[in-house]
């Protein structure tokens, strides 16, 4: 799963870096081409990267008080927030808030999704026993 996470997560920068250059592909036509299609990538891409991170971490979490916080989610958090605010320094970018919107949206659910594989996982297993 680990590899998975790190492919994606380049794929992810790969995106980012053709973006912040102006670099125009198929994939950017396309998305730019279907409705709402920006904010769709946005949405399943952080939130999918959220998802395969978290179950690369094996469902690792942190706790805050009594807010259990899972560090995929956390680290995805960070690095999208980051990755926004930059866009306001790259004369190609330009940060926009619901860019940010569908990126929360995304990391909130694929978390939830998270956390039903993880208690899915974690599960212990039940034994049957044949009593007659």
């Amino acid at each position: 799963m680990s590899l998975l996470a790190l492919a994606f997560f380049g794929f992810v920068l790969w995106v980012i870096y053709l973006a912040n250059i102006g670099h125009n592909n198929a994939l950017f036509q396309w998305v730019a081409q279907t409705p709402y299609g920006d904010k769709l990538g946005h949405f399943f891409i952080f939130g999918f990267l959220t998802l395969i991170t978290n179950a690369s971490l094996k469902f690792r979490t942190l706790v805050f008080g009594k807010l259990n916080l899972y560090l995929g989610t956390l680290l995805v958090s960070v690095f999208v927030l980051a990755e926004e605010f930059s866009q306001g320094f790259l004369p190609t970018r330009n940060m926009d808030i619901e860019d940010v919107i569908a990126d929360a949206i995304g990391i909130i659910l694929f978390t939830a999704i998270s956390h039903l594989i993880a208690v899915r996982v974690q599960r212990p297993a039940v034994l049957i026993s044949e009593e007659a």
